[in-house]
C-alpha cells in the first residue's frame, strides 16, 4: 500500500478499507466483462470445420444456458491459466458472463453499475443455468432488487431458490421425484486429520432400520466387550458395528471379533517423511497428511502394515516402447502426484500418462522414461495435443508450459506458477545458477531453485 498502514488513525483506516473493497468488487465485474469477450473472440466458426469431427479435436460448446452462443471449447483452459485457476474455474466464469449478458440483463445491469457484487450475480445464474431463456428472465425480474446485500446472504439463497421455483414448476416438481429416487451410500469428499465420512441417503424407514441395527449391535458390544480400549465410546462401538454388519459378521461372533479381523483388503499408499522435532509426517493418498502418531495409534491397531523399499525415481530404467511398463508408473506417481496442466486438480492414478516429448517409433532409444513422462486428465491431455498448449520438462517432475498466446508457467511439487515474461539482459543471479531452457526457439532463463520450489 502507498500509505504507511502503522501511521493510519481510524477513519482512515476505514475509508482505507472501503476504496479497496470498492476496487474489488470493480475488479470482479471487469473480470467478467473480460470472459464475455473472450467468449466473444472464440466463437466456434473460426474452428475448421474440416477437423472438428476428427477425434480429440476442438468442438463448439454450450458453455451458458439455453440461448447464449457456444463457444469453441478449449478458449476456458488457457483464459483460466491466465487469471491463476483451473480450465474448470475459467469454464464456469465464462458460463456466468455469457448467462449475465444473454438471460439476465437486469442483473447485469446492476453489477455494471456497482450495486450488485458479482458473487451474488454469479450464484443467481449458476441456479437457474438449466432454466429456458424466459424462465430465467422471471428470475432475473424477482431478485434483481434484493441482489445488492440488503439481504443477509442465506436469506438471498432462500429467495433465488423460490424464484426458480416459481418460474419452473414442472422442472422443480422433476427434481423433487428425482431426489426423492436419489438414494446413494458413498464416501464423501471432505476429509482432514485422517478422517473420513460415508454418507447414506434413503427414505426414512430404511435409515431407521439401519440405525435400530447398529445399535443393537453397539449395546450388545458394551456389553460383551466392556475392557476394550477401542470400543470404549458408545460411537466407537457404533462404527465398529456398522463395520460389523458390512462385512457379514454375525452378532455371536461379536466378542470375539477384533476391529483389525473386521477390515477387508484395502489398499492405502502412505508415505512418510521427516518431521520437525523428532515427529515425522505421512501423506496418505486420497486423503491428505497425518501424524506418524495417527498411524501408529490409530490406524495400527486396526490395519495391517506391508512396508515397502523405497523406490529409486531416478534409477527407472527406460524403455524403447510407447507403453509405459507399471514400474515406470509407480515412480511418476510419487513425482508427479497431481496434473501436471496449469492448476490441475486431479490427484487419481488413474489420470493418463502422456509422453512430454511425443513418442516417435522411429526415433532415438529410450524415449519412455522418467523425465519423459506426465499425468493429464483425458481434457488436458487433448489440450496439449490440438489446442497449440506446449510443455517441456527440462527436470524430472519439473513441467514449462506455453499457452498458445506465449504465457508461460511452471509446474514443480510446489503447484503451479505463471512465469512473467524473461528479461534476459539482467545478469545471473549470484550464488545458484539459473535454469536455462531452450524453450520453443528462444532461451528461458528462470532463477529456480528445485529442492525449496522457489522461482524468480
Amino acid at each position: 500500500m502507498a500509505e504507511a498502514v502503522d501511521e493510519m488513525a481510524m477513519d482512515e483506516v476505514l475509508d482505507a478499507a472501503t476504496a479497496r473493497a470498492t476496487a474489488i468488487r470493480t475488479a470482479e465485474t471487469d473480470l467478467l466483462e473480460l470472459a464475455y469477450q473472450w467468449a466473444v473472440l472464440h466463437h466456434p466458426d473460426r474452428l475448421d470445420p474440416l477437423t472438428t469431427t476428427l477425434p480429440g479435436r476442438e468442438k463448439g460448446r454450450m458453455f451458458g444456458g439455453p440461448g447464449t452462443p457456444k463457444v469453441s471449447e478449449f478458449a476456458a483452459a488457457t483464459f483460466g491459466a491466465r487469471i491463476g485457476r483451473s480450465s474448470y474455474a475459467g469454464a464456469q466464469l465464462i458460463a456466468d458472463a455469457l448467462d449475465l449478458h444473454h438471460r439476465h440483463p437486469q442483473l447485469w445491469a446492476r453489477v455494471e453499475a456497482g450495486e450488485v457484487r458479482a458473487s451474488y450475480a454469479r450464484h443467481v445464474v449458476t441456479k437457474t443455468r438449466d432454466l429456458e431463456p424466459d424462465e430465467a428472465a422471471f428470475v432475473d425480474a424477482g431478485v434483481v432488487e434484493s441482489a445488492d446485500g440488503r439481504i443477509p446472504w442465506s436469506r438471498f439463497e432462500t429467495l433465488v431458490e423460490a424464484k426458480v421455483a416459481q418460474a419452473a414448476p414442472a422442472t422443480a416438481r422433476e427434481k423433487e421425484a428425482k431426489a426423492a429416487k436419489a438414494r446413494f451410500a458413498k464416501k464423501t469428499r471432505g476429509q482432514a486429520h485422517g478422517m473420513a465420512t460415508f454418507m447414506v441417503r434413503a427414505d426414512i424407514a430404511t435409515i431407521d432400520a439401519i440405525d435400530a441395527a447398529i445399535s443393537a449391535r453397539a449395546d450388545r458390544l458394551a456389553q460383551t466387550r466392556p475392557d476394550d480400549p477401542l470400543l470404549e465410546a458408545d460411537d466407537e462401538r457404533r462404527v465398529h458395528a456398522l463395520l460389523a454388519l458390512a462385512v457379514g459378521v454375525s452378532p455371536e461372533d461379536d466378542a470375539t471379533t477384533s476391529s483389525r479381523d473386521l477390515l477387508p483388503a484395502v489398499g492405502l499408499h502412505v508415505h512418510c517423511y521427516g518431521g520437525r522435532d523428532g515427529e515425522g509426517i505421512a501423506r496418505v493418498e486420497g486423503h491428505g497428511p497425518v501424524s506418524e502418531a495417527w498411524l501408529r495409534d490409530l490406524l495400527g491397531p486396526r490395519a495391517t502394515f506391508k512396508v515397502q523399499p523405497v523406490l529409486d525415481l531416478a534409477g527407472q530404467a527406460p524403455v524403447d516402447a510407447y507403453e509405459i511398463p507399471e514400474r515406470h508408473r509407480q515412480a511418476v506417481a510419487l513425482i508427479t502426484p497431481a496434473d501436471t496442466f496449469p492448476w490441475g486438480s486431479s490427484t487419481t492414478r488413474t489420470m493418463q500418462i502422456d509422453h512430454t516429448q511425443p513418442y516417435d517409433p522411429g526415433g532415438p532409444p529410450g524415449q519412455s522414461r522418467i523425465g519423459n513422462y506426465g499425468p493429464m486428465t483425458t481434457v488436458h491431455h487433448r489440450l496439449k495435443t490440438h489446442a497449440g498448449w506446449q510443455v517441456r520438462q527440462p527436470f524430472p517432475g519439473i513441467y514449462l508450459w506455453r499457452d498458445p498466446h506465449g504465457g508461460h508457467y511452471l509446474v514443480d511439487h510446489t503447484g503451479t506458477r505463471h512465469l512473467p515474461k524473461p528479461d534476459l539482459t539482467d545478469p545471473e543471479p549470484q550464488g545458484r545458477s539459473p535454469l536455462v531452457v531452450e524453450l520453443w526457439h528462444s532461451p528461458f532463463r528462470i532463477d529456480y531453485d528445485p529442492a525449496a520450489g522457489t522461482v524468480r
